[in-house]
């Protein structure tokens, strides 16, 4: 297994694009949007492409060997500190890796095939919205976003963030509420990342997050996609809220924590 320079990213578009559990992270790599790195079979084994995003999140373009996997565990991955969620539905992957006793579990994929329309109906806050207004995210607001998943889940800085993604912000007063933004971003798709803090659940905030961002998304000639574990229900009824239908069950497996 060898790291690709990456000047030659963009020659691996085309192996971003034909994955089958994502295309966002790896396309948005590929394409030099946000930060990974990618990895491939050495010259004498079977083709397959590594795609290793900032955020943690890997993909397996093409097949991969089982020399290959076992080179991804003993090098895993290649003394670097972040974490390795490997996301794939290749049951051969997949049982390679629960024979080793990694932890394995489901994340629901999602489509988008509508236009602004099938977003939804309503009003850009929650159903009982008092003084929390929506924004965009901006310069001014970006460092009193908080919580697990927020920009710089994904983005090396809030400039790169600004620069190349979108995302909105939900304000009670002062009080930061949650966002919703662009956490994987590509020529052709905007991953959506939907977050509320504790206190402001349950009252529609994170569909008014999110369909702002879809609208967005469309707005900038990008479809959106989401998923999420399946443990979160609340993350899949907004999705359909919003226009999104359950597309497959893909596997995720811990290779690495971070």
């Amino acid at each position: 297994m060898r790291k690709i320079d990456p000047e030659l990213y963009s020659e691996y578009a085309e192996q971003a694009r034909a994955n089958t559990a994502n295309r966002v992270y790896p396309m948005s790599i590929a394409e030099g949007v946000q930060a990974g790195d990618i990895y491939v079979n050495d010259a004498d084994d079977a083709e397959a492409v590594l795609f290793w995003h900032y955020c943690g999140f890997a993909f397996i373009t093409g097949a991969p060997s089982e020399r290959f996997l076992r080179q991804l565990c003993e090098k895993t991955c290649f003394a670097q500190e972040r974490r390795m969620v490997l996301i794939t539905h290749d049951e051969a992957t997949v049982q390679y890796f629960q024979n080793r006793g990694y932890e394995t579990g489901d994340r629901i994929e999602y489509s988008y095939d509508g236009d602004d329309a099938s977003v939804g109906a309503g009003e850009n806050a929650c159903s009982n919205p008092g003084p929390v207004r929506i924004v965009p995210i901006s310069r001014d607001n970006i460092d009193r976003i908080s919580g697990r998943i927020v920009p710089h889940f994904s983005w090396e800085s809030p400039e790169q963030f600004l620069e190349k993604s979108f995302g909105f912000a939900a304000f009670d007063g002062d009080t930061y509420c949650g966002t919703a933004f662009a956490s994987g971003i590509s020529s052709e798709e905007a991953d959506i990342g939907v977050e509320v803090v504790p206190e402001y659940r349950g009252r529609g905030l994170a569909t008014g997050l999110a369909r702002e961002a879809c609208r967005e998304s469309l707005a900038r000639g990008k479809r959106p996609v989401w998923d999420h574990h399946a443990t979160n229900i609340a993350s899949g009824r907004t999705a359909l809220k919003c226009g999104f239908t359950v597309k497959r069950k893909n596997t995720f497996i811990n290779v690495k924590t971070g």
